[in-house]
């Protein structure tokens, strides 16, 4: 062992000495030694969209779940779930008593609407691009949380596709997909299932959720959540399906979970290999992960105030180029816009700096300050400050 101690000035020779684990991590498992050196690392900015009605906020208009951004015909375009009900919605704890009309859940009753923009911040609706099918279709309860591929001129929208409210037995659906020569349509919708919920027993039995396109190899590969090991200790998680047809049954692989964390997966081709930003649940939420195979994925970065339900804009998503550049912007949601009773989710746009070629030093701090506000809208509960202002020393 060196008796040296770790020097002041670190230079290239310095992760040859003997290490301790957490260094030899800053040397050997990061892009880099330091955050602010990192490709993979960013902060995320947000900016409210305009040219989007709310219904002045009374809950019974939602948009959530976006896509990824097309730039196609001198424009971006990005499709969405769109609920417009009567009502707000129930809530999942309220399915029982949802209707051919009153929504449980948020993205219930709901259809893919997208919508164009110049500019990435202000957009237009365009219209309904897949509407609810008739019954007993797949995906006549509700059709949501869209993805998009374009693939040798064509263009496909992978969708969840329900059958009956969410919060009835759980939050249970495959994907489907439909079908069209131009971004604006007609849609047409293949008939059936392209992506099915796993088989009784199995880690997606119940859902496939969230499908994330992208091109590698000249295959299709969707990478998609599902939850399990419910009721009392749930873990959620992200599988691969991989297909050499966009209408063609989609194998999964045989290692899935390919990611242990996340319950929405943004990702993008990145040098030869796929990066991916994992948001909210499992012991390695908040982080961004690279696999290099597109499979074994390691944590590359960790971040802060992540998008939620993010998609980019990435104009390298579908070439298949093994030489992805990053990103630099794309758009997600809020769920919870509104107050009680009014509760809908609003589109945003995040900017952020993932790129490999430059960095941009406002994307690049490790320190995000919030007011004390904002840390004590977050408070202990009476019952819970008096409970433990009454336990003795233990």
């Amino acid at each position: 062992m060196s008796t040296e101690a770790f020097p002041y000035t670190v230079t290239p020779d310095t992760k040859n000495r003997e290490l301790s684990a957490a260094m030899k991590r800053s040397f050997y498992h990061y892009p880099n030694e330091r955050p602010e050196d990192n490709p993979l690392f960013t902060n995320f900015k947000y900016t409210p969209l305009k040219g989007f009605d709310y219904s002045d906020g009374d809950g019974t208009t939602t948009r959530r779940d976006p896509s990824k951004i097309l730039f196609e015909n001198g424009k971006y375009y990005v499709w969405y779930t769109k609920r417009d009900t009567e009502t707000p919605c129930l809530g999942m704890k309220g399915a029982k008593d949802a209707t051919d009309t009153v929504a449980s859940a948020d993205w219930d009753l709901a259809e893919v609407w997208y919508a164009t923009s110049d500019d990435g911040f202000t957009w237009e609706e365009q219209g309904v691009a897949v509407p609810r099918p008739p019954k007993p279709q797949v995906g006549f309860r509700s059709v949501c949380t869209p993805d998009i591929l374009k693939w040798k001129g064509r263009f496909y929208l992978y969708y969840q596709a329900f059958t009956e409210p969410s919060g009835l037995r759980g939050d249970y659906c495959p994907i489907a997909v439909s079908h069209s020569d131009s971004p604006d349509g007609p849609w047409t919708p293949e008939e059936g299932v392209i992506i099915p919920t796993g088989k009784e027993g199995e880690w997606d039995q119940f859902a496939v959720h969230g499908p994330c396109m992208l091109v590698h190899n000249d295959k299709i590969y969707c990478y998609y959540k599902s939850a399990f090991n419910r009721p009392d200790r749930l873990w959620v998680a992200m599988g691969l399906a991989i297909s050499d047809d966009p209408l063609k049954p989609f194998e999964k692989h045989p290692l899935n979970p390919v990611m242990n964390s996340g319950h929405e997966v943004a990702m993008f081709p990145f040098k030869e290999g796929v990066a991916a930003l994992l948001i909210q649940d499992g012991n390695e939420h908040y982080t961004m992960q690279y696999a290099e195979d597109w499979v074994n994925f390691d944590i590359a970065s960790i971040v802060e105030l992540a998008p939620t339900a993010a998609k980019f804009f990435d104009p390298d998503a579908f070439e298949d180029s093994g030489d992805g550049p990053g990103v630099t912007w794309g758009l997600c949601h809020f769920v919870n816009a509104g107050g009680p009773g009014t509760e809908h989710s609003i589109l945003a746009r995040f900017d952020c700096d993932l790129r490999r070629d430059k960095f941009d030093p406002l994307f690049k701090t490790t320190k995000y300050l919030h007011k004390p506000e904002f840390y004590f809208s977050h408070p202990l509960p009476e019952e819970k400050q008096k409970e433990r202002a009454a336990a003795k020393p233990q």
